[in-house]
């Protein structure tokens, strides 16, 4: 336990901010879910539109610092690619 006041409250902000972390990553990472599920199941329609909800999650992951940006770019690459290659 911390035995000075300021290290008690950075253990309440860091738990705080943890819980926010993973509400980025986990919506991030269903979306992508969801994306390659509709790929899987050759629903183009489908796979556009959940593109485009999982970017913005991808994009909102990495503005808060949940993921870096060059690992955002590859999931958004990747993603797109997979969509793209649907015909």
């Amino acid at each position: 336990m911390p035995n000075l006041k300021n290290a008690e409250k950075r253990v309440l902000v860091n738990i705080k901010k943890q819980k926010v972390n993973n509400e980025y990553e986990a919506s991030m990472k269903n979306a992508i879910k969801k994306v390659e599920r509709s790929v899987a199941s050759k629903n183009k329609e489908e796979a556009q539109a959940n593109l485009k909800v999982a970017v913005k999650c991808i994009d909102k992951a990495a503005k808060n610092g949940v993921t870096s940006k060059n690992t955002s770019a590859r999931n958004k690459s990747r993603l797109t690619k997979k969509v793209n290659e649907m015909e």
